[in-house]
């Protein structure tokens, strides 16, 4: 049984598009967001981390864009989806918990601008056990903090390389169909794919 719904942060919980006055539009965010998981990516497959941040700043440089603190402030201060507050306020009955590969100072940062730190049972980075996500060390470390086996914890994310990570280290996945995501077509697929957290909210 799931006791435990941890949720991606970045474009899962919160929107990105404000960042696009910085970089100069919709589309080069989108680029630079997937370089910067390239790089990440790329680090953990080869045996040499890269944390967030650092793969952020080379993404932008990559691209010839010179806003590296801009962005980085902005990744602060970037709003919740409008589905977010009112779908954690109905899933109290879960232990509820934002994993994110972002610093954790981050992310608490984030959530805490948005007023919804408090929604969570747990705040947990990636980066404290320095294998992102999709690594399994990622989710293990939310069944390690927690005391839970695996098989009880459902990540939430849309992101399909997210999604196939978590299913692969033994969770149960529910996607969300945000803006210009979609699934990896192929190997094991979630039992849960919503439009938005309300979605979630009741089919859970």
């Amino acid at each position: 049984m799931v006791t435990v719904l941890a949720f991606d942060v970045n474009e899962t919980l919160l929107d990105l598009s404000p960042l696009d006055a910085i970089v100069g539009g919709a589309e080069t965010r989108r680029r630079w967001f997937s370089q910067m998981l390239q790089i990440a990516f790329v680090g953990g497959l080869t045996g040499s981390y890269v944390d967030f941040p650092t793969a952020q700043r080379a993404a932008l440089e990559m691209l010839r864009l010179d806003c590296a603190d801009e962005v980085a402030a902005g990744m602060r201060r970037l709003p919740l989806h409008p589905d977010v507050a009112p779908a954690l306020a109905r899933l109290r009955g879960f232990t509820l918990v934002a994993l994110t590969n972002s610093p954790l100072s981050v992310v608490t940062e984030q959530l805490e601008f948005n007023g919804v730190a408090s929604r969570f049972d747990a705040i947990l980075s990636a980066d404290t056990v320095r294998a992102l996500k999709p690594r399994a060390e990622a989710y293990q470390h939310v069944g390690a903090t927690l005391g839970v086996p695996l098989s009880e914890v459902r990540l939430v994310a849309a992101h399909g390389w997210d999604i196939a990570g978590a299913l692969a280290a033994g969770c149960h996945g529910a996607f969300v169909r945000r803006s210009g995501q979609a699934l990896i077509p192929v190997g094991a697929q979630p039992d849960i794919v919503v439009d938005d957290l309300v979605e979630l909210a009741d089919a859970l």
